[in-house]
């Protein structure tokens, strides 16, 4: 079933504790995603739901998990939440503590690589009812049996696309394999993929298909440009862009783990404050630089895209693609991290010329109207002509 619109919160028989949580948030009406997850989520149906990014679909299945969670004389793990990277998996965890403020008892936790083993550990010896995990870590967990999952009823895979084309389609059946008591497994996914398919089918009994056409009126509403540039020339047109466009919050896209570091480097030495995360980072330090920039201390981050799912800052004023993306997808998904909770943004993308045909191609996938740009010497930015 497609969704375009979303319904009033209040009118989907939710506690007051949750409706308090979400009226704590300013809102109303539920996104389509929501609209359309919620209520067979409450009925135990099982789901996959195709959604473009950015759709609030953490809400759509945390949600139904807080609200059924047992809390009385239930010390065990009752939900298990899979997703494809860290940063995505701390983003669920708080999204979903926010939503149980008022569910006096309940207690979520998250398991993920690249933390130390016994800070989770004394987590899960808390009894959480609810598990947010990457795959890798959840099998180390399981193998060390310091976490029991043979009494999980629901099983959500977010990302699932991501999550399964990065490799870990084999990790996802063992776990899903060992949970006996499953009654419901939901998917969220921005494209159903073959792998997305194949899980479906092994796992899931008569799901419940949402998908929210993204209709004009459900896209995020991204100003796009892209700038024909290259060399030493690049990053002179970053800077003008940064400067002339009087932008608060700027998260700039590079392609390799060497560039982030260079960029900030570059822009500090131009009076433009940055900080950059990738993945050679221990934990720690990228958990801080990205609380840095949620909180808004930091004006202009520098990531890879192991931090294009993970970040989930709703007033982000710009996305800079300074590296052309690796793929279609990919640029989806980085201009995402704007025009988040039906604000509006801008995008900016850096190609050469001889990825000219790269482009005409993303724009033939995507249907996206990019206007052409150009940054003369002196800083100044007019339209350009054609691609």
């Amino acid at each position: 079933m497609e969704y375009t619109e979303g319904v009033r919160f209040d009118s989907l028989g939710l506690s007051p504790e949750i409706l308090r949580a979400i009226q704590r948030r300013e809102l109303e009406l539920t996104t389509p995603v929501q609209a359309g997850c919620i209520p067979p989520m409450m009925d135990w149906q099982d789901v996959i739901a195709k959604a473009p990014t950015g759709t609030g679909k953490t809400c759509a299945f945390g949600i139904p998990l807080v609200e059924r969670a047992l809390l009385q004389n239930a010390p065990w793990v009752q939900s298990v939440v899979l997703c494809p990277t860290r940063e995505l998996c701390t983003q669920i965890v708080e999204e979903l503590r926010a939503l149980a403020k008022y569910k006096e008892g309940l207690r979520v936790a998250a398991i993920y690589g690249g933390q130390a083993m016994n800070p989770q550990i004394e987590a899960l010896k808390k009894h959480p009812q609810i598990v947010v995990a990457t795959p890798g870590r959840m099998l180390d967990h399981m193998k060390r049996r310091t976490i029991r999952l043979d009494k999980v009823s629901t099983v959500v895979l977010d990302e699932a696309d991501e999550m399964l084309d990065m490799g870990f389609f084999k990790d996802v059946r063992k776990i899903l394999d060992s949970l006996p008591k499953k009654e419901q497994m939901v998917m969220f996914s921005a494209t159903i993929s073959r792998e997305v398919m194949d899980i479906g089918w092994l796992y899931q009994r008569d799901a419940e298909e949402i998908t929210v056409r993204p209709v004009e009126e459900s896209r995020p509403r991204i100003t796009q440009y892209c700038c024909c540039t290259t060399g030493r020339k690049r990053f002179l047109d970053l800077v003008a862009i940064l400067k002339k466009e009087n932008l608060d919050r700027v998260l700039i896209f590079c392609n390799t783990k060497y560039n982030p570091a260079m960029i900030c480097d570059m822009l500090s030495r131009q009076g433009l404050p940055a900080q950059c995360i990738h993945g050679d980072m221990i934990q720690k330090e990228r958990n801080r630089v990205m609380a840095k920039f949620k909180e808004g201390e930091i004006p202009v981050m520098v990531a890879t895209d192991v931090a294009a799912r993970g970040i989930d800052v709703t007033d982000i004023d710009a996305v800079v693609n300074y590296d052309f993306p690796q793929d279609n997808e990919t640029y989806v998904h980085r201009i995402g991290r704007t025009a988040r909770a039906q604000k509006e943004g801008i995008s900016y993308l850096f190609y050469s010329a001889d990825e000219r045909t790269r482009l005409k191609n993303l724009i033939r996938y995507t249907r996206f109207e990019i206007a052409p740009i150009a940054v003369s010497e002196d800083g100044i930015i007019s339209p350009a002509e054609g691609l």
